[in-house]
């Protein structure tokens, strides 16, 4: 019989389970802790149970930690790592450092299915989706590289690595519960941002279950005939099914969106494009994030040039909309926005 992964398991199970077996309730507790405060990688580590009853649990269940395959560290400081599945199925993650913060860019699937244009994840296979164990693995394994590499913490989480987090919904939002539960990880919701290609019903289902996260839409389009171009998702979820869904999401949990947006040369980075995006931004609370394109041997995209750059987010600035210009980290390691295809193998 295949043992039952111990951190699939509810603290009610977990409870039920040592009173099958004529263990006291607290012993439980103690096992929760180990998995979801100490990040345990073992039984053997659970050094506050008896020896026959690490032996026990060892015997009936297991322990599936991710363990980092390789790392490479980019010359701006930018970490990315190629994690090792139970499975031997490999994810990326990237620890992400700057002056005020340390982000880590988790991944929520092995692969993708949703097939975007401009992302080398899109041109891979999805493969499964990870289970929470694996989610919050990626964000204890990056807090131990910010603090071993800048002495600091990780401040701040970003579900923009491989996979589509709201097709993996279940998963996604255990894994963020673990992380911010105070018998888990403890960190503020409001430090999670979770990106969407868009998949409008799930972004409702979002808000009915009244996340506390930040939630991003992934737009680079604000015209449905481009947006279909780049990101075949559009098709099923246009633009007007996504302005009524983030309303939704909005009015729920009084959060303002963000919109990603890369500019492509000679693609989405006109006036023209820049008052598209003005008036899909104008009708949800939001802000907008400019992104530098990071080419990929699978498209033929080009990042645009730096005074098309200007005067589009100077246009949108000078309209009273909130607008940041995200800079590219660890390119030299593809690392970058839209890079992540597990280039670094494991051996």
């Amino acid at each position: 019989m295949e043992k039952k992964d111990i951190r699939k398991m509810s603290l009610q199970q977990i409870k039920d389970y040592f009173a099958s077996v004529d263990e006291k309730a607290f012993r439980a507790v103690q096992v929760w802790e180990w998995l979801w405060q100490k990040s345990a990688r073992s039984f053997e580590e659970m050094t506050n149970l008896s020896k026959g009853l690490r032996e026990k649990l060892e015997s009936e269940f297991v322990l599936r930690p991710i363990s980092i395959a390789t790392s490479q560290k980019s010359n701006d400081g930018t970490i990315k790592s190629a994690f090792k599945l139970y499975d031997n199925e490999l994810i990326e993650g990237v620890l992400i450092p700057a002056d005020d913060r340390m982000t880590a860019c988790v991944s929520s699937q092995v692969g993708c299915s949703l097939s975007c244009k401009f992302c080398a994840t899109g041109y891979m296979d999805r493969k499964r989706n990870l289970d929470p164990g694996e989610i919050y693995d990626q964000v204890v394994a990056i807090d131990a590289q910010a603090k071993k590499d800048f002495n600091l913490p990780l401040s701040n989480i970003v579900f923009m690595g491989m996979g589509e987090p709201l097709l993996n919904y279940a998963n996604v939002l255990e894994g963020i519960n673990r992380i911010t539960a105070e018998d888990g990880l403890n960190m503020s919701p409001k430090r999670i941002t979770v990106s969407t290609a868009g998949i409008a019903k799930m972004i409702k289902k979002l808000a009915d279950d009244e996340v506390r996260f930040n939630l991003a839409l992934s737009l680079h389009a604000a015209d449905d005939k481009k947006r279909n171009q780049i990101m075949p998702i559009n098709e099923s979820n246009t633009l007007e099914a996504l302005r009524e869904a983030l309303m939704y999401f909005y009015q729920k949990t009084q959060n303002k969106i963000t919109f990603e947006y890369i500019l492509f040369y000679n693609f989405n980075d006109t006036l023209e494009d820049a008052e598209n995006l003005l008036k899909f931004a104008r009708q949800i609370p939001s802000k907008i994030n400019i992104i530098e394109y990071n080419p990929i041997s699978e498209a033929n995209f080009k990042n645009t040039e730096e005074d098309r750059l200007e005067k589009f987010a100077n246009y949108l600035k000078k309209n009273k909309v909130t607008v940041n210009i995200r800079r590219s980290r660890g390119k030299d390691i593809d690392a970058a926005c839209g890079q992540l295809a597990n280039k670094n193998k494991a051996a």
